[in-house]
């Protein structure tokens, strides 16, 4: 990955691999996850980032032990899963991350190649 990607989008995409729920949240991280957040200063303040590790400790136990939730297979599924059970309402911090995390590296690829077309268009 270090070839194609730079430090902050590896250390990016890490983060959201946080949150894939597969193997009941076996890649579950909270620092991770704090970190992630920290990607969004608009979107998370700074008593967000203060109570996001306790709502994440919170999620992480509800939802390993909510036999319904094994199955879960990618961030889609959780989102999807997260408003029919309503967790949305209960971790509001948890589901603003799970929404902004498929978003992110979408953007940031856009960005990148807006940046290598002008290089083009500047070297023409």
């Amino acid at each position: 990955m270090d070839n194609h990607f730079t430090e902050g989008n590896t250390e990016l995409l890490l983060c959201i691999g946080s949150l894939d729920p597969r193997n009941s949240f076996s890649s579950f991280n909270n620092s991770k996850l704090v970190r992630l957040a920290q990607f969004y200063p608009e979107d998370f303040s700074i008593l967000d980032l203060e109570l996001l590790p306790n709502q994440l400790d919170n999620f992480i136990y509800d939802v390993r032990t909510d036999k319904d939730l094994s199955g879960l297979q990618n961030i889609g599924d959780l989102c999807v899963m997260m408003v029919k059970t309503h967790r949305h309402t209960a971790y509001p911090l948890v589901y603003l991350l799970v929404k902004l995390a498929p978003v992110l590296p979408v953007a940031t690829a856009t960005v990148e190649r807006v940046f290598s077309s002008m290089k083009t268009i500047k070297t023409y």
